[in-house]
């Protein structure tokens, strides 16, 4: 049995989970033609380290790309349909249960399974990778392994061995969405991981449904199909990676055939890209696009000045005109694709004469001066620079006069993870997530690192409290829809939009199935 202290979520570590991630620009042009490949342009800044959370470093794209080819969790998403925002279903652990008390959830691991290098997958080697994770006096330990994991992990007090085919992991206190937790607790090749040590991330090996053949770093990663793979082997031959972060590149290598495929196109590019046979795809998921108001500042520090700033703004047509239906005019702290949305919390519409009201029973009649710093790129960020002018002018049809700070990306994650607002700005504009229900405890607890707002509510306290208190995920999700009730006629933020993942597929493509989620299933697809 192995003993741990509960571990302390590391929030420097946790942001580039937390926030999908920004680029810098490659040159898209050079990829394996190998018959069967898919070539995808990815908007990262660098090709995501090969080293299971690690991946993490180029934020959730580095997880949907490499680390959910090469790897999987005890558990999944089932991301094989496009109609419901997806459900946890079982990898790598085939089912699991809780016990009375719900602080012990044993886990039934699937047999047979086997990692890429031929190696056994068993209760063995999920407890060395909860090791590697999660004790430090453990020989394969990886301090950056395991800030990457913390948010999943975070809960454990306690895991062991029960046979060669059972866990147990004992928690502090309730954990009650630990299986979606653990979806993105990557187990690897102990084997892999004793031989190559701190080298494992150039020499991967996973159970994942590909396997990693070559890099030629910040160029392109090749992956090869795992024809042993448990879910059954893919249809394509192999998968090429390019971070290619500038869109006008991802478009011109689309137009080139240099790729198949092109994540984020530029939303200007759409109608070109739909009149010539391309397929330009969009869905829903949990994403969020705020503006995060520092309620500690005058005015701000006034709801009605808060939510007069979100009456003042035209989201359908920014949603429509401008991003030209690639994103949904957000109207509540939840995403439309999350689980806690309710249509009842939608309460902001465009409506200036109600905004410019609020602001004079609030004292502000001729309006106030504000600033607002934000990224100048980054995935899930969609168009910053285009969005936040629009609505910049939107405010100054109010009164409300806002001085945009850009900054580049990987700097503004560093002072969000510092728990400060760039530029000592009135408020922060970045793309953030739900996707891990943890989110919702870090953003808005009262006194959350990750609270930049500075938001403090003890009813959403005391409601974030029972969440992870509550095992049944529907009770769970009325209980954030609550909280996002809360939240929003607050005015905690600026609620602002939800992106749909827009990404261009060449006619070749075929088989791919967008699911309301930030991450995708390559299994299904091919290649003509």
């Amino acid at each position: 049995m192995t003993h741990i202290r509960p571990t302390r979520v590391v929030v420097a570590l946790l942001t580039a989970v937390l926030v999908t991630t920004g680029c810098q620009s490659q040159d898209a042009h050079d990829t394996a033609t190998h018959p069967g490949s898919l070539r995808i342009a990815m908007t990262a800044s660098d090709i995501p380290s090969l080293d299971t959370t690690l991946a993490g470093n180029q934020g959730y794209e580095g997880n949907r790309f490499v680390g959910n080819s090469l790897y999987e969790g005890l558990t999944r998403y089932d991301l094989l349909q496009s109609n419901e925002t997806p459900k946890v279903v079982p990898a790598l652990a085939q089912s699991w249960e809780i016990s009375p008390s719900r602080t012990r959830w044993t886990f039934h691991l699937r047999r047979g399974v086997r990692f890429t290098d031929n190696t056994p997958f068993d209760a063995d080697a999920v407890m060395f990778n909860l090791d590697r994770y999660l004790d430090p006096k453990s020989p394969q330990y990886s301090a950056s392994a395991a800030g990457r994991a913390a948010l999943s992990l975070a809960g454990f007090a306690d895991y062991h061995k029960i046979d060669d085919s059972t866990i147990a992991i004992d928690t502090n206190g309730i954990y009650s969405h630990l299986p979606e937790d653990l979806v993105f607790v990557y187990i690897a090749s102990p084997s892999a991981i004793t031989k190559w040590g701190s080298a494992f991330g150039s020499h991967p090996v996973g159970t994942g449904p590909f396997v990693y053949e070559s890099m030629r770093r910040g160029q392109q990663v090749v992956f090869r199909a795992n024809p042993d793979y448990w879910r059954g082997e893919p249809k394509l031959k192999r998968l090429v990676l390019l971070p290619v972060p500038d869109a006008s590149s991802r478009l011109a290598a689309l137009r080139s055939g240099s790729v198949d495929w092109a994540e984020a196109p530029n939303p200007d590019d759409i109608a070109w890209l739909d009149s010539h046979g391309y397929r330009v795809l969009t869905n829903s998921y949990d994403h969020a696009w705020p503006w995060i108001f520092d309620v500690r500042k005058k005015p701000l520090d006034d709801v009605r000045v808060r939510q007069a700033l979100n009456y003042a703004i035209d989201r359908p047509s920014i949603a429509d005109n401008l991003l030209a239906e690639t994103a949904d005019a957000a109207n509540q702290i939840a995403p439309r694709a999350s689980l806690a949305y309710r249509p009842g919390n939608d309460v902001y519409r465009h409506d200036p004469h109600k905004a410019r009201q609020l602001l004079a029973e609030a004292g502000f009649p001729h309006g106030f001066s504000m600033s607002v710093s934000y990224p100048t790129s980054g995935s899930g960020n969609m168009q910053p620079g285009s969005m936040n002018q629009a609505m910049q002018a939107d405010l100054a049809k109010i009164g409300v006069h806002v001085d945009l700070k850009p900054i580049e990306w990987a700097t503004m994650l560093t002072a969000f993870s510092g728990g400060t607002i760039p530029d000592d700005a009135d408020a922060i504009n970045i793309s953030l997530t739900f996707i891990q229900e943890a989110f919702w405890t870090l953003l808005f607890t009262s006194g959350s690192p990750t609270n930049i707002g500075h938001y403090s509510n003890p009813a959403v306290d005391t409601l974030l409290a029972r969440s992870a208190a509550t095992i049944d995920a529907e009770a769970r999700s009325r209980i954030y829809a609550e909280v996002s009730g809360l939240l929003t006629r607050d005015a905690a933020w600026l609620t602002a939009f939800n992106d749909r993942d827009p990404r261009a597929l060449s006619p070749a493509v075929h088989g791919f199935v967008q699911p309301k989620s930030w991450f995708v299933d390559l299994t299904s697809v091919s290649v003509a």
